[in-house]
């Protein structure tokens, strides 16, 4: 348990009998939700952590076999879990991580009592009567981009995600917690979320699920959240004033109140 507690950085706070976890997204770390879950401590016991190879997880742990797909940060999370004393979870993901979470929970229904998809998306790639977002010749140059040059993939990659023109030290302190990561795990993850298909599990899961969607949002869009509320029976979509991928970066005062009127209801 404490190799677990250190592999995965994992940080507990709050002062609720109610667990709830957050799993941050590609390219980020646990303190993207430091002003969200601020809102939560005095209700919730707050558990935040690192999947291996972010943020200040144990390093020496990753392995391309096991983060070759998204069922080795499913299990990270399971190990998280299970490493902790309490029976039950609301889990909050943004992004890949609402797909991380929605796989453990089909493995472990009786673990998560609430599901909460920040930005989720099955599938980014645009196919016959599905739109992902991005076409394959994208992504590939996506991956490229990052083989050659990191750095200039994080300066151009950061405002298409952030999405706020008017904001632009959003953009810059994104683009700086992207360049924090080692190059060669960010590519393989990126790689493993950009191209997973996890589609046909959605129908799979039954734990209620809140799906937030922002109004833009360049990584998820809006036919992308409707998908993903189409195919999970009980699930409720919640369109934001926020723009961007990023709401709990971005608009964390309506990002936690969101979540926090689905949980009260």
């Amino acid at each position: 348990m404490m190799d677990v507690a250190k592999r995965n950085n994992v940080k507990i706070t709050g002062q609720g009998k109610t667990a709830i976890i957050f799993g941050h997204g590609f390219g980020c770390d646990q303190l993207v939700w430091n002003e969200v879950i601020d809102q939560f401590k005095n209700d919730y016991k707050v558990i935040t952590f690192d999947y291996v190879g972010s943020g200040q997880s144990d390093k020496t742990a990753y392995s391309q076999e096991r983060y070759s797909d998204l069922y080795g940060y499913k299990q990270d999370l399971l190990d998280v879990c299970d490493s902790l004393e309490d029976d039950s979870f609301i889990f909050v993901g943004h992004s890949v991580s609402s797909m991380i979470g929605m796989l453990a929970s089909i493995e472990r229904p009786e673990l998560f009592s609430k599901l909460v998809m920040i930005g989720p998306s099955p599938h980014y790639l645009n196919e016959p009567g599905y739109q992902g977002g991005f076409d394959k010749s994208d992504i590939n140059e996506l991956l490229d981009m990052m083989e050659v040059n990191y750095k200039e993939w994080a300066k151009y990659l950061a405002p298409v995600v952030m999405s706020n023109e008017d904001r632009p030290e959003l953009a810059e302190n994104f683009e700086q917690l992207l360049c924090s990561n080692d190059p060669k795990i960010a590519r393989q993850f990126a790689e493993v979320t950009f191209t997973s298909d996890v589609r046909s599990e959605l129908s799979k899961l039954t734990v209620p699920t809140l799906i937030m969607q922002t109004q833009f949002d360049a990584i998820a869009p809006l036919e992308v959240g409707q998908y993903v509320h189409d195919h999970i029976a009980d699930s409720r979509l919640v369109i934001m004033k926020a723009m961007g991928h990023n709401p709990h970066i971005s608009d964390a005062a309506e990002t936690a109140a969101v979540i926090k009127e689905y949980l009260a209801g």
